[in-house]
């Protein structure tokens, strides 16, 4: 499926590490990034994970939620978040319900050899539940930055 910006996201119903459910509803008025990555625990994952908790007051004080997603199990998220002391869910999608549903599963090109994986894209949700901003994640450090610049903006062409 291709999601573009504008379009209100799909419905769907997904469980974090701890079992809570989440829905295209939970966060309806209030900003929202659902980010996708490829495994828990590896260098660029961990960078961008890191990069949300190390900002993570910024984020709350413009009430902005973060929900990652990957194709791990609820073990492997929750060995991800206690390492790292991340204070936001990771949703589990050991079926890629939920990355087949946002376009996140798909082919990839890693050393020539074409397969299948989890995409670094990321959806930014307006409080109405639209997608305001789609991101293809080349520079996992900087991500979190990007999306509380790209929030504020958005805060600032409403006024």
């Amino acid at each position: 499926m291709n999601i573009s910006v504008g379009e209100k996201i799909p419905q769907f119903i997904s469980f974090d590490e701890k079992g809570k459910e989440y829905s295209q509803d939970t966060f309806l008025g209030h900003w929202l990034l659902l980010y996708f990555y490829p495994k828990d625990d590896t260098p660029g994952c961990t960078k961008e994970a890191c990069s949300f908790r190390n900002i993570w007051s910024q984020l709350q004080n413009q009430d902005i939620f973060v929900l990652g997603v990957s194709t791990q199990n609820a073990h492997s998220h929750q060995k991800f978040t206690e390492k790292y002391s991340l204070p936001f869910p990771l949703l589990v999608d050991e079926e890629k319900n939920l990355a087949t549903l946002f376009g996140a599963w798909g082919e990839k090109t890693f050393l020539g050899k074409k397969y299948k994986g989890m995409k670094r894209v990321s959806f930014l949700i307006n409080p109405e539940g639209n997608i305001a901003k789609i991101y293809e994640v080349t520079k996992t450090e900087k991500h979190a930055e990007n999306v509380l610049r790209d929030v504020e903006k958005f805060l600032l062409q409403k006024k």
